[in-house]
């Protein structure tokens, strides 16, 4: 078993908690760490958030989504009290673990949610996009060379950021790819 304390001896735990709940849970979480003074037993309660492109309508929108929703990440020293604040706060289910024994996050959970920043140094993790268009979808081209072309959407490729479509030239169809940002879903 690997070693997740740092030199306080706290470890980050993961609370299940009802969906749409998790911004109140951590309110929650805080406001009782400062009322009993737990600040050095609860070091950080956390929502991880995750930085999302949506394109809409040919326009680009960074939004913040919740990385695991209905869950909470807790930095705390397990002990009787500190288990008893977090387990009954408002809105929590429980700890992940088997039966009711929490279980800490490893070193490469916590690196991969950039939680961690030992040896091997921290990880960003990779920005998703979210289109409002998908295979199969009809889509007019707005820019570029082939701007105003009109075609179905036959491969998407979320790396490159690009669509395939088939045009005509030269009396056969032909694949194109587009960039997600020079074209618009027809309906």
């Amino acid at each position: 078993m690997s070693d997740t304390s740092n030199m306080s001896g706290a470890c980050w735990y993961v609370v299940h908690t009802y969906s749409g709940y998790e911004n109140k849970v951590k309110v929650n979480i805080e406001k009782t760490i400062e009322n009993r003074q737990l600040q050095d037993q609860i070091i950080e309660v956390r929502v991880p958030m995750q930085d999302v492109v949506e394109l809409k309508n040919g326009v680009r929108k960074h939004v913040q989504k919740k990385m695991f929703p209905g869950y909470v990440l807790v930095n705390m020293i397990m002990n009787d009290e500190t288990w008893y604040v977090v387990r009954n706060t408002r809105g929590v289910t429980g700890f992940v673990g088997p039966g009711s024994k929490p279980v800490p996050l490893t070193i490469d959970e916590m690196r991969s949610l950039g939680l961690y920043d030992g040896p091997l140094g921290q990880q960003k993790l990779p920005e998703k996009l979210r289109v409002d268009f998908a295979e199969g979808d009809s889509i007019m081209v707005t820019d570029g060379p082939w701007k105003d072309t009109q075609g179905v959407i036959t491969a998407m490729n979320f790396s490159k950021q690009t669509v395939t479509i088939n045009v005509e030239m030269f009396g056969r169809e032909t694949p194109v790819e587009i960039s997600f940002t020079d074209v618009v879903k027809t309906f």
